[in-house]
């Protein structure tokens, strides 16, 4: 019987998706027009049903979306040629991505201009890695794992550098960046670390939860990127982890034979969810207590355009 709950501590929603979250429902309130969204706004289903309640319209792509109308980009970011169709087809664009992937952008442009081959670390077909290659696909080759690394052939061994996307394990990437220096020793990275403080906050917390507890239950969706490394994390230290969309995924037999259990949640999981667990251990006699491994204070700035029209609309920021 589960006798203990610990609640890793920092978990949940990270700035950038609370900034995503805000300027779609900002948005709403501000614009009485229609309002649409390429992709989910964020990872996670249950944000995506709450927005689209309020009126959200979400589209896969912006031949979805009439000339002329209004739509946000995500929190993962596009690619150029991506704005350069919103700008043929007359749309007002919002950008709700995340200003720590636009950081990456900003880097991998930087790096094709002075003609270096851009080895991106990132998972294949995720929307933030699509969005990163298209800022320069001629320059840019993707790897996943050390055996793509050690598979590698470029132009020129001395005009090479490396980026990573934001949501990986941050054991991973190490691997494949030592590997990655060993193959290339000139090889040049992003003057600060492109994985996001909220991705690496969140695994520490979890590896700090393998310590004390049996089992651990990450609450996120299937298709979120970091809510996936954060069980990685937990099985890499041996212990047992499964990530959940909801409550409704707890499997009994799971628990058998376990009587404590960490809880985490990806940075797109809204707290709700979060808590719905929590109540289903409450409910079996368990203790509940918050394992603490670091403070967050970041915020980011809406997108200067948004502020603008809230500011003639008379709404406060």
């Amino acid at each position: 019987m589960v006798e203990k709950v610990l609640l890793a501590s920092p978990r949940g929603f990270c700035a950038g998706v609370v900034r995503a979250i805000d300027i779609v429902r900002l948005a709403l309130e501000l614009y009485p027009e229609r309002l649409y969204v390429r992709k989910e706004i964020v990872h996670n289903p249950h944000v995506v049903e709450e927005l689209r309640g309020k009126g959200a319209i979400f589209v896969d792509e912006l031949d979805e979306v009439p000339e002329g109308e209004r739509v946000i980009f995500s929190a993962h970011g596009v690619s150029p040629e991506v704005v350069r169709t919103a700008q043929v087809r007359k749309l007002k664009v919002i950008d709700a991505t995340c200003p720590l992937v636009t950081k990456v952008h900003l880097e991998a442009r930087r790096f094709a201009t002075r003609d270096y081959t851009i080895i991106l670390i990132g998972h294949q077909g995720h929307e933030e890695v699509e969005g990163t290659m298209g800022e320069a696909p001629q320059n840019m080759v993707l790897v996943s794992s050390v055996e793509d690394v050690e598979a590698l052939e470029v132009p020129d061994p001395e005009k090479i550098a490396y980026l990573t996307q934001t949501t990986l394990s941050q054991n991973d990437t190490r691997r494949i960046v030592d590997a990655l220096r060993k193959r290339f020793p000139a090889i040049q990275g992003p003057p600060s670390a492109d994985i996001c403080y909220a991705t690496q906050n969140r695994q520490e917390a979890v590896r700090e939860l393998t310590r004390h507890v049996d089992l651990i239950l990450v609450v996120g969706a299937q298709n979120s990127s970091n809510s996936n490394r954060l069980v990685e994390e937990a099985r890499e230290l041996e212990t047992e982890s499964y990530l959940i969309n909801d409550v409704s995924e707890i499997q009994e037999e799971w628990l058998e034979g376990v009587r404590s259990v960490g809880i985490s949640s990806g940075a797109s999981a809204p707290e709700t969810l979060v808590q719905e667990v929590v109540r289903y251990f409450q409910q079996r006699g368990a203790s509940v207590e918050e394992l603490e491994t670091r403070q967050e204070n970041v915020q980011f700035a809406l997108p200067a355009n948004l502020r603008a029209d809230m500011k003639r609309a008379g709404l406060q920021q």
